[in-house]
């Protein structure tokens, strides 16, 4: 093995999630604003020969191609033709299929990774493109932080940076399909017109977030169909605002949730009273993807 180089990948969460109408393509329009948060995962990269390895430390992960990162790898020897290997070592931490897009995080770690230790002198342009081909999240995951965005969550908006704030996720041990949350009778629309691209709903929202006001701006649409097949995870939701939480909400189609804490000493507090769940206190981070 060559020389190696290793990046971390940080969950996201969902801000405020929205789903506004179906595609003709089979996929939904959303409006959301994404958090990176301190919860990540670390791929470690090392050049091989030839051919792309992937272990993960987790047996639950496919270490194949259903593996968004050995993608990535595969999608950058297929755009470039070059003759080159890679040895992957992936240590997760970020929950599978829990709504915190850890997958879509070690795509975008992978495609800055091997740009960098294959020498491809990718534009980020060119990264942006072959991102989205491996998911709506990952272009997201080039940059990290807080950004608003529309279409599938591929097409981004800048918004005022979220100052460093506290928050308390909890892990319900489930995994739910986010197309079966989108395929759902419980799942209701936003039917507001839109204007400059976005809804009233939406524009409020950024507006809620612009002010400091984040309790204003914490939303997700996907709670409805998630909460009528688990009444429970609502009720951890109410559990995280009895406890003190300034704002509480599912990310992304679950079954993660978040609470908004006012500092690292209350989310230490709220996590204490949460002895049934795995749950992680964390923060907000600025970047996707960064190397160690």
């Amino acid at each position: 093995m060559g020389q190696g180089i290793t990046y971390r990948s940080y969950a996201k969460i969902n801000l405020y999630l929205d789903v506004v109408n179906r595609r003709r393509d089979g996929y939904h329009n959303i409006e959301t604003i994404f958090q990176t948060v301190s919860l990540f995962d670390t791929q470690s990269f090392s050049k091989r020969t030839g051919g792309i390895s992937l272990e993960c430390s987790t047996a639950e992960l496919d270490d194949g191609n259903a593996n968004l990162a050995y993608r990535a790898a595969s999608l950058l020897l297929d755009y470039t033709g070059a003759n080159q290997g890679v040895y992957i070592y992936l240590r997760k931490h970020v929950p599978i299929a829990a709504g915190l897009a850890g997958g879509s995080g070690n795509a975008a770690a992978a495609l800055v990774a091997l740009n960098y230790l294959w020498d491809l002198n990718l534009s980020q342009a060119e990264l942006q493109t072959l991102a989205l081909e491996l998911g709506s999240d990952v272009p997201y995951y080039l940059r990290g932080g807080t950004w608003a965005a529309t279409r599938r969550g591929e097409e981004l908006h800048p918004v005022p940076r979220l100052p460093l704030t506290w928050f308390v996720l909890v892990h319900p041990p489930l995994a739910i399909s986010t197309s079966r949350v989108y395929n759902s009778p419980h799942l209701t629309r936003n039917t507001e017109p839109l204007f400059a691209g976005k809804t009233r709903s939406f524009r409020a929202a950024i507006r809620a977030l612009a002010e400091g006001d984040l309790p204003g701006a914490v939303f997700n649409r996907m709670e409805g169909p998630v909460f009528a097949d688990y009444p429970h995870l609502a009720e951890v939701r109410d559990r995280l605002l009895g406890a003190g939480c300034a704002a509480a909400a599912m990310s992304g189609s679950g079954p993660t949730l978040y609470g908004v804490c006012a500092s690292r000493d209350h989310a230490s507090h709220v996590a204490e009273t949460f002895q049934d769940y795995a749950v992680s206190v964390v923060y907000s981070v600025d970047q996707g993807i960064e190397s160690e």
